[in-house]
Protein backbone atom coordinates (compact mmCIF):
# COMPACT_ATOMS: atom_id res chain seq x y z
CA UNK A 1 0.00 0.00 0.00
CA UNK A 2 1.01 3.71 -0.14
CA UNK A 3 0.37 6.17 2.48
CA UNK A 4 -2.65 8.78 1.82
CA UNK A 5 -0.09 11.37 2.86
CA UNK A 6 3.19 11.36 1.63
CA UNK A 7 3.10 8.64 -1.16
CA UNK A 8 5.26 6.60 0.61
CA UNK A 9 5.44 2.41 -0.45
CA UNK A 10 4.54 0.72 2.86
CA UNK A 11 4.96 -3.33 3.03
CA UNK A 12 3.45 -5.01 6.15
CA UNK A 13 4.24 -8.83 6.73
CA UNK A 14 2.30 -9.89 9.73
CA UNK A 15 1.86 -13.71 10.61
CA UNK A 16 1.48 -16.43 8.50
CA UNK A 17 1.62 -14.09 5.69
CA UNK A 18 -1.53 -12.00 6.18
CA UNK A 19 -0.74 -7.70 5.42
CA UNK A 20 -2.49 -6.50 8.86
CA UNK A 21 -1.72 -2.78 9.93
CA UNK A 22 -2.05 -2.33 13.75
CA UNK A 23 -4.44 0.26 14.55
CA UNK A 24 -2.26 2.45 16.25
CA UNK A 25 0.76 2.45 12.93
CA UNK A 26 2.33 5.52 11.37
CA UNK A 27 4.02 5.85 8.47
CA UNK A 28 7.92 5.92 8.24
CA UNK A 29 8.39 9.20 6.45
CA UNK A 30 5.38 11.53 7.16
CA UNK A 31 4.28 9.87 10.84
CA UNK A 32 0.64 10.01 9.57
CA UNK A 33 -1.54 7.05 11.07
CA UNK A 34 -1.50 4.28 8.65
CA UNK A 35 -4.83 2.56 9.61
CA UNK A 36 -7.31 5.68 8.67
CA UNK A 37 -10.05 5.65 5.99
CA UNK A 38 -8.12 7.12 3.40
CA UNK A 39 -5.64 4.02 3.16
CA UNK A 40 -8.59 1.54 3.16
CA UNK A 41 -9.36 0.01 0.12
CA UNK A 42 -13.25 0.71 0.79
CA UNK A 43 -13.27 4.26 1.29
CA UNK A 44 -14.91 5.98 -1.60
CA UNK A 45 -16.33 9.44 -1.40
CA UNK A 46 -19.53 8.41 -3.63
CA UNK A 47 -20.45 5.77 -0.86
CA UNK A 48 -22.79 6.57 2.14
CA UNK A 49 -20.30 7.83 4.97
CA UNK A 50 -17.70 7.70 2.17
CA UNK A 51 -17.17 3.66 2.59
CA UNK A 52 -17.97 0.87 0.63
CA UNK A 53 -18.58 -1.62 3.52
CA UNK A 54 -22.10 -1.59 4.79
CA UNK A 55 -21.53 -2.96 8.11
CA UNK A 56 -18.88 -0.69 8.99
CA UNK A 57 -19.87 1.92 11.62
CA UNK A 58 -18.96 5.66 10.62
CA UNK A 59 -15.97 7.04 11.50
CA UNK A 60 -16.17 10.80 10.75
CA UNK A 61 -11.98 11.93 10.60
CA UNK A 62 -11.11 10.20 7.92
CA UNK A 63 -7.10 10.67 7.93
CA UNK A 64 -7.19 10.07 11.74
CA UNK A 65 -6.74 6.52 13.34
CA UNK A 66 -9.80 3.93 13.76
CA UNK A 67 -10.55 0.66 15.38
CA UNK A 68 -12.55 -0.58 12.02
CA UNK A 69 -12.23 -4.03 12.12
CA UNK A 70 -13.23 -4.34 8.07
CA UNK A 71 -9.85 -2.20 6.79
CA UNK A 72 -8.12 -2.87 4.03
CA UNK A 73 -4.98 -1.62 2.17
CA UNK A 74 -5.74 0.30 -0.68
CA UNK A 75 -3.40 -0.86 -3.08
CA UNK A 76 -2.39 2.42 -4.39
CA UNK A 77 -2.25 6.33 -2.95
CA UNK A 78 -5.14 8.72 -3.76
CA UNK A 79 -4.11 11.17 -5.89
CA UNK A 80 -4.05 13.80 -3.31
CA UNK A 81 -5.16 14.26 0.38
CA UNK A 82 -8.59 14.46 0.60
CA UNK A 83 -10.31 17.09 3.25
CA UNK A 84 -13.62 17.81 2.52
CA UNK A 85 -13.03 21.27 4.14
CA UNK A 86 -10.29 21.71 1.66
CA UNK A 87 -12.02 20.16 -1.11
CA UNK A 88 -14.82 22.77 -0.45
CA UNK A 89 -12.82 25.62 0.28
CA UNK A 90 -11.04 25.47 -3.00
CA UNK A 91 -14.30 25.00 -5.23
CA UNK A 92 -15.73 28.14 -3.35
CA UNK A 93 -11.86 30.21 -4.27
CA UNK A 94 -12.61 28.86 -7.80
CA UNK A 95 -16.21 30.34 -7.76
CA UNK A 96 -16.23 33.50 -6.63
CA UNK A 97 -12.46 33.84 -7.61
CA UNK A 98 -11.02 37.68 -7.40
CA UNK A 99 -10.29 39.74 -10.55
CA UNK A 100 -6.98 41.88 -10.74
Amino acid sequence: MKCFHCGREITFQGPAGQDRIGFRELCPQCDRPLHACLNCGFYDRAYNNQCRETQAERVVDKDRFNFCEYFRPRPKALAKPVSPAADNRAKLDALFKKKT
